[in-house]
């Protein structure tokens, strides 16, 4: 069977997104919102159940990776999962009222915080961040959060914001999660990456579900397409994302959310 101009420009689309998410452990859903806005000429709320399904299983592949490489703090993860899980509901809800130029505008404005919070953090060596100003601390000898009140706390808190942002934006929350868990806590950034997969495909997979129950509807073949070629986009990228130092990664990271931010206010004001 012949492929289609939308079907190619799909699989394009997917391959970029996992690969994204592999290195960063963020930015498939920022990524793929727009791009699927673009290049299918749908509203956001059309592009953001068939982003977060591609964005939620690629996320689980790259998060039994991290698994296996003992990064994960899976703990935490469920932690932000659980926190996450009702905000997400309410995000979607508030989507659904949101005119396509606010949700777009708010996006955008989101991403340049991020990025601005990236770029200071570069300043600082990756392992010296932690002891200055981490809320909460991995100990270095076992490779596990010190769980106190104030641990959890700081871990709940980053989920539920996340959470509201998946469904709200219907992103994964990587790009909320990633730059949270390195400015609150002391983890690495690879580290934070692979945590953040495992709550992205828990908490992605909710956001499908309420943005289903919401009145959504998923086009069968594209999102397949879509879905598959993410996943091997994420596989191919996390086996580069090992060998790359952490501070590279960030300004990957970085540059992405300059660019999804910058083509997002011109679609605004245009």
């Amino acid at each position: 069977m012949l492929l289609s101009l939308t079907d190619f420009i799909v699989i394009l689309i997917g391959a970029v997104v996992g690969l994204i998410m592999g290195l960063t452990g963020a930015g498939g859903g920022i990524l793929a919102v727009p791009a699927l806005v673009y290049a299918q000429g749908w509203s956001m709320q059309q592009a953001m159940p068939v982003a977060l399904l591609a964005v939620s299983a690629a996320a689980a592949i790259g998060a039994i990776e991290g698994l296996y490489r003992k990064l994960v703090r899976y703990r935490a993860a469920m932690l932000m999962a659980v926190a996450g899980s009702l905000p997400t509901l309410l995000g979607v809800q508030l989507a659904h009222r949101l005119s396509q130029q606010w949700l777009m505008l708010a996006f955008a404005l989101i991403l340049c915080a991020v990025a601005v919070r990236l770029v200071l953090q570069l300043r600082t060596p990756d392992n010296a961040d932690g002891p200055r100003s981490a809320l909460a601390h991995i100990n270095s000898s076992t490779g596990r959060f010190e769980w106190s009140f104030k641990t959890g706390a700081v871990i709940a808190s980053i989920g539920a914001v996340s959470g509201f942002m998946t469904g709200l934006l219907g992103v994964g929350g990587g790009f909320v999660i990633v730059p949270m868990l390195r400015h609150y806590t002391n983890a690495s950034m690879h580290v934070a990456v692979a945590t953040s997969l495992l709550v992205v495909s828990l908490v992605g997979s909710m956001g499908v579900g309420s943005a289903l129950l919401s009145g959504a509807s998923l086009p069968l073949t594209l999102s397949a397409f879509f879905v598959i070629t993410t996943v091997g986009g994420m596989v191919a990228a996390r086996r580069i994302a090992v060998r790359l130092p952490p501070h590279q990664v960030q300004i990957i990271f970085i540059c992405l959310l300059a660019c999804v931010a910058a083509s997002l206010f011109y679609r605004v004001v245009n």
